[in-house]
């Protein structure tokens, strides 16, 4: 009883502390508080009574100065990868980077490092937002998901990551179809057809080729190119019959007395040719 009474006594002194030299948006700086006076552990519970509070920003103060005070302790490990995940609970993804980074460099085989990974790739993957914007961090989001599933296989968040991983593979070419469209609608066909070529030839997988085949049914319809037209909508007939894009796209083409039909040898017709052999699905 007198041991967790005095556990207790010194949690309540250090939340005292801190709480009396707290800044703005109850964030401190190095040095507010005298770390000094508290062992690793009582730090280390500080941190998790600030979680538990939901004030991540002072948790993660509080696990890096475990790190400072107490790096050869055995508490510092456990300290530098819950400061990844207090800084992302904050919204500071740079820094809960720069915790996970630090985590895989100094522990790689340890069983947290695939957490580590995780935490990393999600620093990246929360910030993508908007299509609109530019897609840098949705590339760096691809990369580190990739990593996880690769290097991580066997454990707990690889199938998370794939989840994820497609997700962001399908924004991305979210991002081409916008540009395409934009082009599109300015009667710009060679470069609206350049994007959606993107879509068909490098994002196939994704829930946007069905319509990135339709535009390109449409822009080489504007262009008299119908053999490329006719094309496209003979992939859409042969991959994609059940979508309205299909029926768009079949609507157009008769319309004019054209058949949904491979003809001449574009890259769409190789596409077609690959297709039916097996090789593009």
């Amino acid at each position: 009883m007198g041991h967790r009474a005095s556990r207790t006594a010194v949690i309540l002194a250090l939340t005292a502390a801190i709480a009396s030299c707290s800044g703005i948006n109850g964030r401190v700086e190095r040095g507010d508080v005298d770390y000094e006076n508290f062992t690793a552990q009582q730090i280390f519970e500080r941190g998790e009574f600030d979680l538990a509070s939901n004030k991540p920003a002072l948790a993660a103060q509080s696990f890096a100065e475990i790190e400072r005070l107490y790096p050869y302790s055995d508490l510092t490990k456990r300290a530098v990868i819950m400061q990844a995940y207090a800084y992302h609970r904050d919204a500071d993804y740079e820094a809960s980077r720069s915790a996970a980074q630090r985590y895989i460099d100094f522990y790689p085989t340890d069983e947290d490092a695939a957490y580590a990974q995780y935490l990393l790739a999600l620093s990246y993957y929360d910030q993508i937002d908007e299509v609109g914007r530019d897609q840098g961090l949705t590339f760096q989001a691809l990369q580190a998901l990739r990593r996880v599933i690769e290097v991580y296989p066997e454990s707990e968040y690889a199938r998370t990551a794939m989840l994820k991983f497609d997700l962001a593979f399908d924004h991305l070419a979210a991002k081409e179809m916008e540009v395409g469209r934009y082009y599109l609608r300015r009667d710009h066909f060679t470069s609206a057809i350049n994007r959606f070529r993107v879509v068909v030839e490098d994002f196939q997988t994704t829930t946007h080729t069905p319509e990135a085949l339709h535009r390109l049914v449409e822009a080489y319809l504007s262009l008299g190119l119908t053999d490329e037209a006719q094309t496209a909508g003979a992939i859409l007939g042969y991959n994609f019959r059940s979508t309205s894009w299909y029926e768009d796209s079949y609507e157009l083409l008769t319309r004019r007395g054209l058949a949904l039909e491979a003809r001449g040898d574009s890259w769409l017709a190789q596409i077609y040719r690959q297709m039916i052999k097996g090789q593009w699905l």
